[in-house]
């Protein structure tokens, strides 16, 4: 078996990869990634001289590259995690968005038809749905909830969902798309909720939190994210959406105190700043289609999920202070400047 991950050197992807790599002994893996500011070669580190493991430096929406790939690799399966995928970004610059995250995947898509796949995994989110009332815990996205964006970040993956769900239905693609909830865990780019507030603890800097901290997330350990993509892929049915939820609710606000006491760090380092505009209040998955369908239950409490990864950080200094500092995206010209 032959796979393109595409966004590999990503929080996501990354993990998706040391996933495959360890569960299949017998695949093969091309990451896909134009190591903008989030993707970091360094993370594939462990796995650069692993002989069933590739990288390309390749744009998704680079169609002349996207195309010759696929003609020197003939891959049997794509899993789409490349992205953009911060909302701030997408408020400052939405464009970059729709490059990546539509046009891009339009290119994957052609080029799966073009050369022939047996699968094309779509990896979605479930902010296409839009958000919940704080008041009525009873309610959950669930497959057939209406799409209703909220920022241009959300719009762009409604978009690209759209898209394959037109190729299958146009052209019979084997598509496949999973909507997941917010990912924590290792390797995770410290702009993101967690990881920032752990890497700001430790230096005793102010821990910002949007309005009053209220949002509500439902928290997915990215190693159980990982295993229901695998398990999407051996046994999912084609057309179908999967919704893969957390179990695990958190106010933001409560998340960064959690931090604080792990890291034993005062609350009066939280700075409360003007909230995000149209900021989503409450995300929840129902993830009891995949349950029924294909066995997949999240293995990871919020409570030990959490302490591993605080303890990751904590063990791994080096390599988030490398992206603080900037020095992670010289790493490729290390890596491939003599190559």
């Amino acid at each position: 078996m032959k796979m393109i991950v595409t966004g590999g050197a990503g929080f996501i992807g990354s993990n998706f990869i040391f996933h495959m790599l360890d569960k299949h002994p017998s695949y093969e893996l091309i990451c896909v990634d134009k190591l903008t500011y989030a993707g970091n070669l360094e993370t594939l580190a462990p796995v650069m001289d692993d002989p069933r493991f590739k990288f390309s430096k390749t744009d998704i929406a680079d169609r002349k590259a996207i195309y010759a790939l696929f003609e020197e690799e003939k891959p049997d399966v794509v899993v789409n995690f490349a992205a953009e995928s911060h909302v701030d970004r997408s408020i400052e610059n939405p464009s970059v968005f729709l490059e990546t995250n539509v046009m891009g995947t339009q290119v994957l898509l052609d080029a799966c038809r073009i050369f022939g796949i047996q699968r094309y995994h779509q990896v979605s989110t479930d902010e296409v749905y839009g958000d919940l009332p704080l008041d009525r815990p009873d309610l959950f996205f669930t497959e057939q909830t209406p799409i209703h964006t909220s920022s241009p970040y959300s719009a762009s993956k409604a978009s690209a969902d759209l898209l394959c769900n037109a190729y299958h239905r146009t052209y019979g693609m084997p598509i496949t798309i999973s909507r997941c909830s917010n990912n924590y865990g290792p390797y995770q780019f410290p702009e993101k909720l967690i990881p920032l507030m752990i890497a700001n603890a430790l230096a005793d800097k102010n821990l910002p939190v949007y309005g009053q901290g209220l949002n509500v997330r439902d928290w997915l350990y990215v190693e159980d994210h990982c295993s229901a993509i695998d398990l999407i892929l051996e046994k999912g049915k084609e057309g179908l959406v999967y919704n893969i939820g957390g179990h695990n609710e958190m106010r933001n606000i409560d998340i960064v105190r959690l931090i604080c006491d792990a890291l034993h760090k005062p609350e009066s380092l939280i700075t409360y700043v003007t909230d995000r505009k149209g900021h989503d209040m409450r995300y929840a998955i129902d993830p009891s289609f995949i349950h029924s369908e294909l066995g997949w239950l999240p293995e990871t409490k919020f409570a030990d999920g959490i302490k591993k990864t605080i303890q990751w950080y904590l063990d791994n200094t080096t390599w988030w202070g490398n992206i603080v500092n900037g020095e992670y995206q010289d790493y490729y010209e290390r890596m491939y400047g003599n190559r």
